[in-house]
């Protein structure tokens, strides 16, 4: 049995879409930066200590963690707390290239060490108008998204061009992902 560590619904669609239905059961963690802490070793840990937050709930189920984080000018941008700041985020990505960064980490059955991995995808936004911004922000859609928007969604449209895992920026790299677990023996 899968466990998916996380609240997101994008994760879990992501994994049904592939035919893995697992259990649902959210970590409470702090989710704050450590000082210092670059990006990528942020979105790691998070999905460690999510996975492992659950794993000792279903000893014998393999927990899997998450985490996703969009990196513009080696900086972090997590999920905008408001409007404001999904507005400033929004100005800062218009007509630039950014990271989005989905760190994932599994806890086997029976075993406090698990297996981790972590990739990386460019995003190219085109340059936005402030009423584009505006309308954006108006949807709602940005609230709980890393960098302040959703890429399957309205925001689809603020994408020149990618470079690397489409699902990796939706929440999950849903190939690698799914090529682990195989080559695990946690799925078929």
């Amino acid at each position: 049995m899968l466990v998916l560590a996380s609240a997101s619904p994008r994760r879990l669609e992501l994994l049904r879409s592939a035919g893995i239905d697992p259990r649902v059961d959210p970590a409470a963690i702090d989710e704050s930066p450590r000082a210092g802490e670059e990006p990528v070793e942020y979105a790691a840990r998070l999905a460690r200590e999510k996975a492992l937050a659950v794993a000792g709930r279903h000893p014998d189920a393999t927990v899997l963690g998450a985490d996703t984080v969009v990196v513009i000018d080696r900086a972090p941008l997590g999920k905008p707390v408001d409007e404001r700041e999904a507005r400033t985020m929004l100005h800062r990505l218009a007509g630039r290239k950014h990271e989005v960064v989905t760190a994932v980490y599994w806890v086997p059955p029976g075993t406090a060490t698990g297996v981790a991995l972590s990739v990386l995808t460019e995003v190219y936004f085109r340059e936005l108008t402030e009423r584009e911004i505006e309308g954006y922000l108006a949807s709602r859609e940005w609230q709980d998204k890393a960098g302040g928007y959703a890429i399957q969604g309205h925001a689809a449209s603020f994408v020149r061009a990618i470079s690397g895992s489409y699902t990796n920026v939706v929440g999950l790299p849903l190939c690698e992902v799914v090529c682990e677990l195989r080559r695990a023996g946690v799925i078929e």
